[in-house]
């Protein structure tokens, strides 16, 4: 008779992968407003999937930082922390800085044009006026500026906080006026590494994140659009 006990389910691995994708960007496109109850039930018609399913989801994303428990209430979307926030904003500015620093400084005429075709999708994706599009290629940019600038650490450090910054990026890219100020800002980033000027690079890098700063803040103490 054969074990089957480690086998595993690809079908239930990849449904509970589509489902974890969807609630994450159904949270960040605030279909689910900050504060708001995730109840099972509902998820479960909604997605289209099982119990069991729903609640590894939940888990998950209660490990990343979206869903909080709340005590006799149950899950609920994660209202972002002004004080994290800022935590999270000042490493950013900082290990962009370093990184859009060294790039200017060592990055081989193959990687900046690898970071010119990225910024190019960046742009066609602002383009496109969807902000799921706009957060997965300004991960994308940002993942050749670190690979770029052999900051490789540093780029384990954002990695991890991915899941919070594109909830705080969703907020930003959501906020009315960002498009144009943006583009400006990651075009003025571009602008001085091509040029290779580090400390231009490194100071447009921290204005950029700044900027994203000052939006965040004001959304977090008036509410999400």
């Amino acid at each position: 008779m054969s074990d089957d006990t480690l086998r595993i389910d690809r079908s239930a691995k990849t449904l509970r992968t589509l489902a974890l994708e969807r609630m994450r960007e159904a949270i960040m496109g605030f279909h689910f407003q900050p504060g708001e109850r995730l109840v099972e039930r509902p998820l479960c018609d909604q997605l289209g999937v099982s119990r069991s399913v729903v609640r590894e989801v939940l888990r998950q994303l209660e490990a990343e930082g979206l869903v909080q428990m709340i005590p006799g209430h149950g899950p609920a979307v994660a209202k972002p922390d002004l004080g994290r926030t800022d935590e999270i904003y000042e490493l950013r500015a900082l290990l962009e800085g370093i990184a859009a620093r060294a790039c200017a400084l060592a990055a081989t005429d193959a990687q900046i044009a690898a970071l010119d075709a990225a910024l190019t999708n960046l742009l066609d994706a602002w383009a496109s006026g969807a902000p799921v599009e706009v957060m997965r290629a300004t991960t994308k940019f940002y993942e050749a500026l670190f690979e770029a600038a052999d900051k490789r650490i540093a780029w384990e450090i954002v990695t991890g906080l991915n899941v919070r910054i594109n909830q705080l990026r969703s907020m930003t890219i959501a906020s009315e006026n960002r498009r144009e100020p943006a583009i400006a800002e990651m075009t003025e980033i571009m602008d001085a590494i091509r040029s290779r000027k580090p400390d231009e690079a490194a100071a447009a890098a921290r204005r950029h994140v700044e900027s994203a700063w000052q939006i965040a803040r004001n959304t977090l103490r008036l509410g999400p659009p």
